[in-house]
């Protein structure tokens, strides 16, 4: 329900809403790619256990999110 009302909301205001599976973004690298949960060192920390890349978790996660909306908009334009 939550998406269907969030959908009309964005086509309302010229935008596009594309669902993205969150799973694994918090943990996830951004820079690198690197997926462990070590690491998520806390609630409010990202430090990447292969690269060191160190971030706000959530910022770290929300590029995650979007290079994935991204991609799933770049594949169903291709398609």
């Amino acid at each position: 329900m939550f998406l269907t009302v969030l959908a009309h909301k964005a086509e309302s205001a010229g935008r596009e809403l594309i669902a993205v599976n969150p799973a694994g973004t918090s943990r996830t690298c951004s820079r690198c790619g690197h997926g462990a949960k070590e690491n998520r060192v806390s609630q409010a920390v990202f430090r990447c256990q292969g690269c060191g890349h160190a971030a706000h978790a959530d910022v770290n996660a929300a590029i995650n999110i979007l290079r994935a909306g991204l991609a799933l908009r770049q594949a169903a334009e291709a398609a």
